[in-house]
Parts: structure tokens; C-alpha cells; sequence
């Protein structure tokens, strides 16, 4: 199965840094674009591997909050 994630990038000085919006913690980095897009699969893998599967309920409810910024 695929997913679409959000990649957010940036340029360090001659690296190419970026994290998955969606997956708190996913970061890497890479000498070009595409280094990095590899490089973030290969973390979002790493990490994926590491926890164990979030577990959902069927029936789920949700609300906002205000949190101090």
C-alpha cells in the first residue's frame, strides 16, 4: 500500500533537510532533492519499523482545543 505525506525541505548551507509534516520525527537529509526523498523514506521506514502500530478505534471522536503558542 502507498501514502501520500507532506515533505517540508530546506536548504543548509549545500544539504537539502526536510521532515514528514504528517509523522512526527521523520527527518533526514541529503546532498540533492532526490537523496533526500530517498533518505526520508528510509527514515519514515526506520521509525515505521521501530513502534508498533497506532491502534484506532472504530468509533472515534474529536474536538478542538487552545493550546498557549
Amino acid at each position: 500500500m502507498r501514502r501520500s505525506f507532506t515533505l517540508t525541505y530546506w536548504r543548509d548551507d549545500d544539504w537539502y533537510v526536510g521532515c514528514l509534516e504528517e509523522i512526527p520525527g521523520v527527518f533526514s537529509q541529503g546532498e540533492t532533492l532526490e537523496d533526500l526523498e530517498q533518505n526520508i523514506r528510509d527514515a519514515y521506514t526506520l521509525v515505521r519499523s521501530e513502534r508498533p502500530p497506532l491502534l484506532v478505534p472504530q468509533r472515534t471522536e474529536s474536538k478542538e482545543i487552545e493550546v498557549e503558542v
